[in-house]
């Protein structure tokens, strides 16, 4: 009997709650399932951050070139080319964006990478006859290649600019 009192009597106040704060137990639910959709949605996030910048990371020099001419496609660069790995003159692609064209060098380093890269930009823009050079990279530039490609007019895609063309990437 007194089982059967203590759970009606629990019954009873679970049923009262529900009754006397109703809007508040949606209020509750709503937050609650919105605070979990949320954290699903950054693990996801993280995951696909996580995997793209690994696989950046972990190509060889000719791969991290196609891979960033496809990049370019998919941010609606057209007439892409992969120049040959010897005698390019430092121009690892060259593009079209809006009828410019570009003269793009590629490098996959682990550190930043230095003034070479836009002496190389340089070269290759004014050989290739293309408006803009870029030196395009998994990492970041080092200061004194800031300083040379500001003077230079060169471009400089730093591992964050890569990233942001990643987000418009399927492949």
């Amino acid at each position: 009997r007194w089982r059967h009192r203590c759970g009606q009597y629990c019954l009873y106040f679970v049923e009262f709650q529900v009754i006397e704060s109703g809007t508040e137990i949606y209020t509750a639910l709503a937050s609650g399932v919105f605070i979990i959709v949320l954290a699903i949605l950054a693990v996801i996030y993280k995951i696909k951050h996580r995997k793209k910048a690994i696989r950046m990371d972990e190509l060889e020099g000719f791969e991290f070139e196609y891979y960033c001419a496809d990049l370019l496609e998919a941010n609606g660069f057209y007439d892409v080319e992969v120049t040959p790995s010897h005698g390019d003159f430092g121009i690892d692609i060259l593009a079209k964006k809006d009828g410019i064209t570009f003269a793009i060098q590629c490098k996959r380093y682990s550190d930043d990478v230095g003034i070479k890269a836009v002496q190389e930009a340089y070269s290759g823009r004014d050989f290739y006859d293309c408006m803009i050079g870029c030196v395009m990279t998994n990492q970041y530039f080092t200061n004194p290649a800031k300083e040379a490609a500001a003077k230079l007019k060169i471009l400089l895609w730093d591992r964050d600019y890569v990233e942001g063309l990643e987000e418009n990437y399927g492949g």
